[in-house]
């Protein structure tokens, strides 16, 4: 996949970017997912897909935190613990849905990288892939990305 970045904007009122993700959208809190937002997708927007992915983790891939996809063109945001409405996939854990940063006691502050990918075409595929099915889905269709980088430690 080729770097694609542009003018599109990935934003969240829940934490400044490159700032402390709080304590409620953690596992150790209430493990709810932060209200996102963007804005300026590129011209030809058919679809929008989302992963929040931890490179610290130590595990030889990182652990992957929310994968979603489907997201209609027309949306601007997701609402806080509303990746229901959407297709989700599987985290790292080998649940659906949305896990919060849960780093080990100790283990230093980890980055939670969350990427908006705009797509120019609806991707096929079912509710249940992982981030790895996700990314080889989408490669081909990116048209943009935007990140947001928050942090977490224990």
């Amino acid at each position: 996949m080729k770097l694609k970045m542009g003018n599109m904007r990935l934003r969240t009122r829940a934490f400044e970017s490159h700032g402390r993700i709080p304590d409620r959208f953690s596992g150790y809190g209430d493990n709810v997912s932060p209200a996102l937002e963007w804005t300026e997708a590129p011209r030809g927007t058919k679809s929008f897909a989302l992963i929040c992915h931890d490179p610290d983790a130590p595990l030889p891939r990182g652990f992957t935190h929310w994968v979603i996809y489907g997201i209609p063109a027309s949306t601007t945001g997701i609402p806080e613990n509303g990746g229901k409405a959407f297709k989700e996939g599987i985290n790292g854990a080998g649940k659906s849905g949305y896990m919060g940063p849960m780093p080990p006691e100790g283990h230093g502050p980890h980055h939670y990288y969350f990427w908006l990918y705009a797509l120019d075409e609806e991707v096929d595929l079912k509710s249940g892939a992982d981030r790895e099915k996700c990314l080889a889905a989408i490669e081909d269709h990116v048209i943009e990305q935007a990140r947001l980088i928050g942090t977490y430690q224990k």
